[in-house]
């Protein structure tokens, strides 16, 4: 099978070239090495794929990479909170606009292959939770007055009282809470539009915590383990935000490439959303916590109370699903894949150029 892995030299996206490449697929990879995140290309790249470091922006490239694509792996995008709403155009031209264009090319090349789309549990917003009275519930967001009074815990909508979390499953309504959020929600309808006009798989995989190898080191994009882990690398005690008591389903990046290639290969297509994880939640505190130990020196992470705007409480999901349908399970638990984690370098930080 002849796979175009877009954003294929970035984080997660040259794992799952790796992985394609091992099992015998024609990989070509479509990166723009955003300047948020490379330098120039990376060391790690596989010699048995093929790259292009042009543009989805750009229509000839665009045009040119999906020339007798079998299959679409969509991965290029900007990720994280960023710094604040002035990246809101940045994250509409890349992820929003860079898929339109891609969809348009496929359009126009006839394609009939299966796309598979690295989207995000981040278009949940805030977790799935149980009131004792009300049953299963959704809470609106965090007031910033409640944050500062400490009070962390998003209340029932109901009756006020505390709130248990649970997992959350992929028919739950999305309800994106920042920019990339939202931006990522605009990729999943996108990306459905396209299925449902051209007769075409649309596999969406809504990866939960990733962390692990050729993870970027702490940029205003990055996520808390790689903001931790660049902490611990400069020998500074990781700065847990909240009461590090939120709940995320944090999962090994090698788990997560081999899900997505199962979603490529799978011999029925599958058009949904999956939830990716370990499937076991851990709270922030307990990853910063681990990724001190494996530390040389004494280092104790701090909590410093407050949340990052657009951040949510509790969010890890169901994982059942990925596991009927793809024969998913994570296989790399949270303290050998954090060890691991703890020892391997980051990416080279590259500061965003000024605009």
């Amino acid at each position: 099978m002849r796979v175009l892995v877009t954003g294929g030299a970035g984080f997660i996206g040259s794992h799952v070239v790796d992985q394609l490449v091992e099992r015998g697929h024609e990989v070509a990879v479509l990166d723009r090495l955003h300047p948020f995140a490379h330098a120039g290309p990376p060391d790690y790249l596989n010699d048995g794929a093929h790259y292009a470091w042009r543009d989805l922006t750009d229509d000839a490239a665009v045009r040119d990479a999906v020339v007798g694509i079998d299959a679409v792996c969509h991965h290029a995008s900007m990720v994280g909170l960023g710094r604040d709403f002035t990246d809101v155009d940045s994250y509409v031209r890349d992820n929003d606009l860079g898929t339109a264009l891609l969809l348009r090319a496929l359009h126009e090349g006839g394609f009939a292959g299966r796309i598979v789309l690295a989207s995000s549990m981040v278009i949940y917003g805030e977790g799935q939770y149980r009131c004792a009275t009300h049953g299963r519930v959704r809470p609106a967001p965090r007031t910033p007055s409640a944050i500062a009074r400490g009070q962390f815990d998003p209340p029932c909508p109901g009756c006020g009282r505390p709130l248990t979390p649970e997992p959350i499953s992929e028919d739950v309504p999305s309800d994106p809470r920042s920019v990339y959020a939202a931006t990522k929600l605009h990729q999943e309808h996108l990306c459905a539009a396209f299925g449902h006009e051209h007769g075409v798989s649309v596999t969406r995989l809504r990866y939960h915590n990733v962390y692990g190898p050729r993870m970027p080191a702490q940029t205003p994009y990055a996520g808390v383990a790689s903001i931790f882990r660049s902490s611990v690398a400069s020998g500074t005690a990781p700065q847990v935000l909240e009461d590090g008591d939120q709940l995320r389903d944090f999962v090994d990046v090698r788990d997560v490439a081999h899900a997505t290639v199962l979603a490529l290969e799978r011999p029925e297509t599958y058009g949904g959303a999956l939830n990716i994880g370990s499937g076991h939640p851990h709270t922030i505190w307990q990853l910063a916590l681990a990724l001190t130990r494996r530390a040389s020196g004494d280092l104790t992470p701090a909590v410093l109370g407050g949340a990052r705007a657009g951040d949510v409480r509790h969010i890890f999901g169901a994982t059942a699903r990925a596991r009927a349908i793809l024969g998913y399970q994570a296989s790399i638990p949270f303290e050998e894949g954090v060890a691991d984690f703890a020892q391997v370098p980051l990416r080279t930080r590259v500061v965003p150029r000024v605009r």
